[in-house]
């Protein structure tokens, strides 16, 4: 079976997932793929070894400027008609399958060519009424007109009652002891967010920030590095960040403490903090401030742990199968894999999912 795989590469968490995936398909010699990445440039994608001679599309990406979703800079940026051809001229019938993680190209030129397609990730958990800020109906349609594809298989940190698969998350090594807090707010106004951490006596591990910029003895600033991330992922004492899907799934998977701050205006990441604080799984803040930080510190229990099962090599599985299982069913068979966290969260009584 020949696969054109798209994943869009805006955050790290899609090609975190996508990684994931290219280990379990290298198992299966018989699924020929052929991964493409759009959404971010080129000269920005990282350890992309895994991924052989990817393609490479402009697509469509979102703009943040200080925290929150900038919708008229995302506006101005997009070139609509070099997006319409790349759909067009995609050669999608070369291929039996289209898997689109949230990837705009290679789903529309799959449903302009009436191609098979699968959407896989934590969007298309959205499909359903999980818990989301309420009256948002425009941006649970833009969503769903963003990527969309004949059938999916959605992601969440719980399934609520409907076919939603855990997350792809593996931890990387066995949960360390650094001492340190990891910090990843990509899309913060740095130097306030630097000069909060600075009036703390704990040692913080930060990504996302350029690294040049002047920070206090306490503050270690780190470049982009997948590996180096994980390590310092897994020997951190605890982790702030965005609320971002993939991240957190791998934060509970090491069962570490977490703050959050979603992106204001962004519809996913507002839910996921909704479906945090409703799953008892995070602390959840407007703002990372070293008041927020401290009673953090202070009053929140130890982190929860939860064991995933191998998600990717299941979906993997079950695409060389031929996809004979409804998604509630391998739903189902994934959920009863899970080993629940401790420290009261909801997520403890996750059993199998809805039929």
């Amino acid at each position: 079976m020949k696969i054109l795989y798209g994943v869009q590469g805006t955050g790290n968490g899609h090609i975190s997932r996508a990684r994931a995936m290219a280990g379990a398909l290298q198992n299966h010699p018989d699924l020929e793929v052929q991964w493409l990445f759009s959404g971010r440039n080129p000269d920005k994608l990282f350890c992309m070894e895994a991924f052989g001679d990817y393609w490479w599309r402009e697509g469509l990406t979102f703009v943040h400027r200080e925290g929150q979703l900038d919708g008229f800079a995302t506006a101005r940026q997009l070139h609509l008609r070099r997006l319409l051809r790349d759909i067009r001229e995609l050669p999608v019938d070369d291929f039996d399958l289209v898997i689109s993680d949230f990837e705009p190209v290679t789903a529309w030129a799959a449903r302009r060519r009436g191609r098979p397609s699968l959407g896989l990730g934590h969007q298309y958990a959205f499909n359903f009424p999980i818990p989301a800020p309420r009256y948002r109906w425009l941006p649970r349609a833009v969503m769903r007109a963003f990527a969309p594809v004949h059938s999916s298989l959605g992601m969440h940190w719980y399934h609520f009652g409907h076919p939603i698969l855990p997350p792809i998350a593996q931890p990387h090594g066995l949960p360390g002891s650094g001492g340190h807090i990891l910090v990843y707010l990509p899309f913060e106004h740095h130097g306030p967010m630097l000069g909060e951490l600075a009036q703390l006596p704990e040692r913080f591990i930060v990504y996302g920030a350029p690294v040049d910029l002047p920070a206090a003895e306490n503050i270690q600033l780190k470049a982009p590095s997948t590996d180096g991330f994980q390590q310092d992922l897994a020997d951190a004492h605890a982790v702030i960040c965005n609320a971002g899907f993939e991240l957190i799934a791998e934060t509970l998977a090491l069962g570490k403490p977490i703050l959050t701050r979603p992106l204001a205006g962004q519809f996913e990441q507002e839910a996921n903090a909704c479906a945090l604080s409703e799953l008892q799984l995070a602390r959840v803040v407007e703002r990372v401030d070293a008041a927020a930080i401290r009673d953090w510190l202070d009053n929140d229990p130890a982190g929860v742990r939860i064991q995933w099962p191998d998600v990717a090599g299941e979906i993997v599985r079950w695409i060389a199968d031929g996809r004979r299982q409804t998604p509630a069913e391998l739903a189902n068979s994934l959920w009863e894999q899970v080993v629940p966290g401790r420290g009261g969260s909801a997520v403890e009584s996750a059993g199998a999912a809805a039929e």
